[in-house]
């Protein structure tokens, strides 16, 4: 077998909860062709005049109320998602090494792709943590493989998993989620699955996300015995003024109440690792709007984070 590396991918994180740090992080992120399709001409002076000047401030109070000791929730994460792998995979067959990396910041997928040059590895497995593939995530993060590639003499075998959207350890893992909130707290009255929302018009152009985050949705929903009026999946993060994905996550938390939902979970199958889109927009935000609405309680179910890395090693032993 040969000596095989394993990218963990992820969208990033600022270096820190600053504006500077968080506009240096947007300028790269915003930059991307895949995030935001619009000409040069006229994106880059709305982002260079507009986004660049206003946003980073706001943002950077955000990342402050999730912000920990050891710096971003997703990056400590991610580390220790990839120290666990790396460590349950020295006790199987084969010579695997572990690294990750960040489509936007540090480390960054380039940084990756070093490290395990540095390693001699001969075959490298691509693991975007995007359960469903879109071209604005594991489309992106391709770009970035395939151009830190270039500065190999000889390329390796390469491998990416697309997504794993219908996955069944996925769907497994999601489930022992929700049971285990349910086991501690009981059963809400509706559950939100919530994923990150794009523009209609990237569907429309072909993108598969949302028919894959309706698959992940229904087998979620099934795994947990709900019936269809006992659950609904909704799309987060909006950002700009193009039509995006409906219904709003943030729309429903101010609706649910008036129709007399006032106890709701929310999971968020898409994030693999728990960020600033989980933590303060749904954990913290969301549960503020929920209650101004009249809302009783909003509670949130954590990203698989930590307790996906045997879910991960299926993924990986599959392309070995």
């Amino acid at each position: 077998m040969p000596k095989t590396g394993v990218l963990i991918t992820n969208t990033g994180t600022p270096d820190a909860p600053t504006p500077r740090a968080v506009r240096r992080y947007l300028r790269e992120f915003l930059s991307d062709r895949r995030i935001v399709q619009l000409p040069r001409l006229i994106w880059l002076p709305i982002l260079y005049g507009l986004v660049l000047t206003l946003r980073p401030r706001r943002s950077a109070r955000l990342y402050q109320r999730i912000w920990q000791e050891n710096g971003s929730p997703m990056r400590a994460t991610m580390q220790y998602v990839a120290s666990s792998l790396q460590t349950k995979l020295r006790s199987l067959p084969g010579e695997i090494e572990v690294e990750i990396g960040m489509n936007y910041g540090h480390p960054s997928i380039g940084q990756g792709l070093k490290k395990l040059r540095q390693k001699n590895v001969d075959k490298i497995i691509v693991l975007p943590l995007f359960p469903q593939y879109s071209n604005t995530t594991t489309a992106s993060t391709f770009d970035r493989v395939i151009a830190g590639l270039k500065k190999w003499s000889a390329l390796p075998d390469l491998q990416m998993i697309y997504h794993y959207a219908d996955n069944h350890e996925y769907i497994c893992a999601l489930a022992s989620s929700v049971q285990t909130a349910w086991k501690k707290q009981g059963r809400p009255q509706h559950l939100l699955i919530s994923f990150h929302g794009i523009p209609e018009r990237f569907v429309k152009a072909g993108d598969p996300y949302q028919r894959q985050c309706e698959l992940t949705a229904h087998l979620l929903a099934e795994a947990v015995g709900l019936a269809k009026d006992e659950w609904t999946l909704c799309y987060q993060s909006q950002f700009g003024y193009d039509k995006w994905l409906k219904p709003s996550t943030q729309t429903l938390f101010g609706e649910l109440p008036e129709r007399g939902i006032k106890h709701v979970d929310v999971i968020c199958p898409g994030f693999a690792i728990d960020c600033l889109e989980t933590l303060e927009e749904i954990a913290i935000r969301g549960k503020e709007t929920f209650f101004e609405a009249g809302g009783e309680s909003l509670r949130y179910i954590p990203a698989l984070n930590e307790n996906q890395i045997d879910m991960l090693i299926t993924l990986i032993f599959s392309r070995l």
